[in-house]
């Protein structure tokens, strides 16, 4: 293979090409080591490079390596990206400072860029679509998912290939990706014609998402949650009696009988094989919520701890969290983690998940706290099969998932959906759908979702949702509240997955048998009810489309940059999408408002499809947003209606 290598006393450093118009690059201490954990597990196919001493070029990009070891990336001649050393004498732009077991600190170092912006990056909660300008730690976290990918507007992509605790920095004076403790830097960078392309560069490197099945674009019921069985099936059939669509009803936590079981309490779910069957006599999916916590109560634990299924810790008892639990007299105590980075785990675990639920007819899997979940964050005493917690944590989520997804595929399941409250780079083809965790049920919590699901679109996972009302609390009497869940159906239409889930009041308190106020469309009083019921039925309507868009594996929902990169608003304007090629969302997040401007990127005219108006591109208009609707323009020359 065609590489570029640069030796300097002990540090070495190889540059590869790894897929089109993309070069992976390792550096390491004496040697390089090619068994790391990380993310391009799928061996790229050869593509047409040149390398020269001092230079490397893979079609569209090209790497230059200066007299004093410095890389630069460009494209046709422009700087896309380069090294910048940390002060002229030492360090220079990589770092290895040595922790003392054979690990080290690691730092790499680019040149800032005033006019750059960042996207991508996983999902957070800092409300902003640029990244430019943050400091983001690299951990996964409720609600903050690590997926250390970023697609920068000067025309490259950048994957930061180590699943090591850590984090990013995007500062005025550079940028710098750290790790805490690892045993070398990989990192892998492209380019192409426009955002576009450099997102199909990162899914052919990382993996594609597989073809979201059709019954999936429907609706999904939730709430915390339902207590038994006749409950669950009692709102099934409302929704059924009232003519509503759905398709997915779920069984949330604590429907087991102790963390680790991983089967339903006989006592409030007794015939769970007849409830499945009910259900698909309706045409719905009952999801079930898995968890990778074991009780020490648990039937499994002992066999699970003593043939190392379990995280393992450096110092002290394997207990990675304290939480309440059935047995546990509602007082919280510690419960451990099976360690999904090893195989044989997996196989233990799948093998209970088809005795409690599989083989009932389970067939859709809500892998809840799969960050995982470690309170309080002690990464430096854990012990995973993949290596220590500081250097593989971040694996976690997609490892989690890949265990359900091989398992399932291996009974002949060819349709696989995981939703997930952690990913990482990867988890797109084994089947997860991410959400955006445990937020507020408020107007600015709404408004922060919009930018998190757009740059979890460009960190390539292309099914993604929220709770709809958002997860904590929520008043059903409040009139504010209730123009909310409105304005939040609205919004959830146009995501890949449209899903009602929430803690409403009145909330008994956190523990084992605690659950919270009905969260079912019919909830919200008439007026809301009217509204969010046409909102189902406009799902309806749109689900041949997205079935269509999401066969494609490219993100449906996205920032208008994608398709618009010309546009210079496209790049700054971070409360609109398109959802697929054909439709422009603006999301209303502001109690009261009954308009908003929308800005219509240029290259082609847009209608409004509630107006029939057609605009010219490239302007900003005011649009109407009654509480009945939110702005929505169709692309001209597109043949879809609503």
């Amino acid at each position: 293979m065609t590489e570029l290598w640069f030796r300097s006393g002990d540090h070495v450093l190889c540059a590869q090409p790894w897929g089109a118009d993309s070069i992976r690059v390792r550096v390491g201490r004496k040697a390089i080591l090619p068994d790391i954990p990380g993310a391009l597990e799928i061996t790229p196919p050869e593509v047409p490079a040149a390398a020269t001493e001092t230079s490397l070029t893979v079609g569209k990009l090209r790497l230059d390596l200066s007299e004093d070891g410095l890389l630069t990336f460009s494209e046709d001649g422009r700087e896309l990206l380069a090294e910048q050393p940390a002060h002229f004498a030492w360090p220079g732009p990589r770092l290895f400072a040595a922790n003392g077991d054979g690990y080290h600190r690691l730092e790499q170092r680019f040149r800032a860029y005033e006019d750059e912006k960042i996207f991508g990056l996983g999902q957070h909660q800092h409300g902003r679509l640029d990244q430019k300008g943050m400091v983001l730690d690299l951990v996964q976290r409720n609600a903050e998912v690590t997926i250390p990918f970023a697609l920068s507007s000067r025309g490259y992509g950048i994957l930061w290939n180590l699943p090591a605790v850590g984090r990013v920095e995007f500062a005025e004076n550079g940028t710098r990706w750290v790790a805490d403790s690892a045993r070398q830097i990989d990192y892998w960078v492209t380019t192409g014609d426009g955002p576009a392309e450099i997102l199909q560069h990162y899914a052919d490197a990382t993996g594609h998402a597989p073809a979201l099945p059709h019954w999936a674009t429907g609706f999904w019921q939730s709430k915390l949650r339902y207590e038994t069985q006749d409950e669950l099936l009692a709102v099934a059939r409302e929704y059924r009696d009232r003519g509503l669509p759905l398709a997915v009803i779920v069984a949330d936590y604590y429907h087991w009988t102790h963390l680790g079981d991983w089967r339903f309490d006989p006592a409030e779910w007794p015939d769970p094989a007849a409830m499945v069957k009910e259900l698909d006599g309706m045409g719905v999916k009952l999801m079930v919520s898995v968890w990778p916590s074991v009780n020490p109560l648990s039937e499994n634990y002992e066999h699970m701890r003593d043939n190392g299924f379990l995280i393992g810790t450096e110092q002290g008892m394997p207990l990675h969290q304290i939480f309440p639990d059935k047995g546990f007299d509602g007082n919280r105590h510690g419960v451990a983690f099976y360690d999904a980075t090893d195989p044989a785990a997996r196989d233990f675990v799948w093998e209970k998940l088809k005795a409690g639920y599989y083989d009932h007819g389970v067939r859709v899997w809500w892998l809840d706290a799969c960050e995982p979940e470690i309170f309080p964050e002690q990464f430096g005493n854990l012990r995973f099969a993949a290596g220590p917690g500081r250097e593989v944590a971040n694996l976690y989520p997609r490892e989690h998932v890949r265990g359900l997804h091989e398992h399932m595929a291996a009974e002949g399941e060819d349709e696989v959906v995981c939703l997930v409250r952690s990913a990482w780079a990867g988890s797109q083809r084994f089947g997860a759908a991410l959400w955006s965790g445990d937020i507020p049920a408020t107007f600015a919590s709404l408004r922060t979702q919009i930018r998190a699901g757009l740059n979890v679109a460009i960190s390539g996972i292309p099914w993604w949702t929220t709770d709809i009302g958002g997860f904590h609390g929520g008043d059903p009497s409040s009139e504010e509240y209730r123009e909310l869940m409105v304005r939040w159906f609205q919004y959830g239409v146009f995501c890949p997955l449209f899903r009602l889930h929430g803690h409403r009041e009145p909330r008994i308190g956190f523990g084992a048998g605690h659950s919270g106020g009905p969260n079912e469309v019919w909830s919200y009083g008439d007026d809301a009810y009217e509204l969010v019921a046409e909102q189902l039925r406009l799902r309806e309507r749109l689900r041949d489309y997205i079935h269509e868009q999401l066969r494609t594996g490219f993100p449906l929902q996205r920032p208008m940059f994608v398709d618009f990169p010309d546009d210079s608003s496209a790049w700054t304007v971070e409360d609109q999408f398109l959802f697929g090629p054909d439709l422009l969302v603006a999301p209303v997040t502001e109690f009261g408002a009954r308009s908003r401007p929308v800005h219509l990127p240029a290259g082609t005219a847009w209608i409004d499809v509630h107006t029939g108006i057609e605009h010219a591109g490239g302007v900003t208009v005011e649009a109407q947003a009654p509480l009945a609707r939110i702005p929505v323009f169709r692309r001209a020359g597109s043949t879809l209606h609503l």
